[in-house]
């Protein structure tokens, strides 16, 4: 379809890897992610639909383009950071997560100045 998996990842925000879970069925799309592939593809979104007719689908021509974020950046960090969690042992997780929950605590100011920059 004219793009490679690192391209068509960084046309929708996501790593390559993610582009290749999608491939594979590893991981499910999301209807806006879908849109967005196919935009990205300059496809009709009907294409992923085999055999299927968008008039046979009540209300499919007035579905809207997915709303996106104001900040690019925001949401490309917050996909790789799914990205990576998914990834980590059960263990992992819940440091990560008391971690953030620590830091995102207002009775913990000292926790939200840690230089997490590397």
């Amino acid at each position: 379809m004219g793009k490679s998996q690192v391209e068509l990842g960084r046309a929708i925000g996501v790593r390559f890897q993610q582009v290749q879970k999608y491939e594979s069925g590893v991981n499910r799309v999301s209807a806006s992610r879908l849109w967005m592939i196919a935009e990205a593809l300059d496809l009709h979104i009907s294409h992923f639909f085999e055999e299927q007719s968008l008039d046979s689908v009540p209300h499919c021509k007035q579905f809207a383009p997915p709303r996106r974020l104001n900040q690019p950046r925001d949401e490309q960090a917050t996909q790789e950071l799914v990205d990576l969690f998914t990834d980590l042992s059960a263990e992992q997780k819940h440091a990560v997560l008391t971690i953030i929950k620590n830091m995102s605590a207002p009775s913990h100011p000292s926790l939200s100045k840690l230089d997490v920059e590397g």
